[in-house]
């Protein structure tokens, strides 16, 4: 007889009665069950209530991603801003992006839209806020080099041309993500990712390690 195979069902069956008396909870979710890919802590929630508490403590960090060509890997920087607990998610270019890849975790991060690059570079001055433009292209500095500043924008350009000449422009500093095998290049979705993680590493808040059994 084979072993059965584990369960892999997301999330949580309906609350068990008494439901408890906290207003952040959603009444259709204690009944229904929550299926939603959210931690523990958010299990039952309402949508606004884990918006509201990761307000409380988002990293001073934005994401600005280029949108002139419906890139696909917008969805993948949006979900990887979720994950890393960004400020906020800047959509320059085109309003409409593909939202597919970021498997609806757009609902718990503020994402606003810059109608050009030169319309981000000015809400960004007036944040103090300095944009760090992240390409291969001639006289990036490897960003593992790079002291990420704390308060920052990074700024990602379109799958395939990269950065466009005016976000490179209004780039204090581009960094380029070291690479070793025969391509040249990472996709935006992945580029975001790591670029991301080398902000966590220089500033956030870490878990600590586990300890020895």
């Amino acid at each position: 007889m084979s072993p059965r195979p584990p369960d892999r069902t997301v999330g949580v069956g309906p609350h068990p009665e008494p439901w408890p008396d906290d207003p952040r909870l959603d009444p259709r979710l204690l009944a229904e069950g929550d299926r939603r890919n959210v931690v523990d802590r958010y299990r039952y929630w309402r949508t606004e209530a884990i918006v509201a508490d990761l307000d409380r403590r988002r990293h001073p960090f934005h994401v600005a991603i280029e949108n002139w060509q419906h890139d696909f890997n917008i969805g993948t920087v949006v979900r990887n801003a979720n994950a890393f607990l960004a400020a906020s998610v800047r959509i320059v270019g085109r309003r409409r992006w593909n939202r597919r890849g970021a498997m609806v975790t757009d609902r718990y991060l503020h994402v606003h839209h810059h109608p050009t690059v030169a319309d981000l570079a000015a809400w960004a001055e007036t944040e103090g806020l300095p944009i760090y433009g992240i390409d291969i292209v001639p006289g990036a500095v490897p960003i593992e080099h790079v002291e990420l500043p704390e308060r920052v924008v990074l700024l990602f350009g379109q799958e395939g041309p990269g950065l466009t000449p005016e976000a490179l422009a209004v780039s204090e500093v581009v960094c380029a993500i070291s690479q070793f095998g025969s391509t040249r290049s990472l996709n935006a979705g992945v580029a975001s990712g790591i670029a991301m993680h080398q902000w966590i590493l220089r500033h956030a808040a870490l878990p600590p390690p586990p300890t020895a059994p």
